[in-house]
């Protein structure tokens, strides 16, 4: 069974800087795609990051330029690092990871249970 928990996240200053950690167990993250997501007050959730199995890197371009997406398959962890905060950034971010059930592009999600991210201006 996969299992995703999220943590690092907390409240910061502007122009501030946070990282999150992704534990992923049930799937090694060198052969996944892994992917975060955040959630504004009263917002959908958006994909904000994704790394793919061959190591790259995909970003929305609210954060682009200013979050990486890392991982350590030694420690079966993906991490998002967060420089230059904004007050737009505050959010509950989630990881995620997916896989298809069918060939119709049926999609089973896992999430964890996300952390909350809170930047004053």
């Amino acid at each position: 069974q996969v299992h995703l928990q999220e943590i690092g996240g907390g409240s910061v200053q502007a122009g501030g800087s946070l990282r999150l950690s992704c534990i992923v167990s049930g799937v090694y993250v060198k052969f996944a795609n892994i992917h975060w997501y955040r959630q504004p007050p009263g917002t959908q959730r958006e994909l904000i990051a994704t790394i793919l199995r061959d190591g790259s890197s995909n970003y929305t371009d609210a954060v682009e330029g200013r979050f990486t997406i890392s991982r350590d398959d030694a420690k079966n962890l993906v991490y998002l690092q967060m420089d230059s905060l904004k007050p737009e950034d505050t959010a509950l971010y989630y990881c995620n990871y997916y896989i298809f059930t069918d060939f119709r592009g049926s999609r089973r999600m896992f999430w964890g249970q996300g952390t909350q991210v809170t930047v004053s201006s």
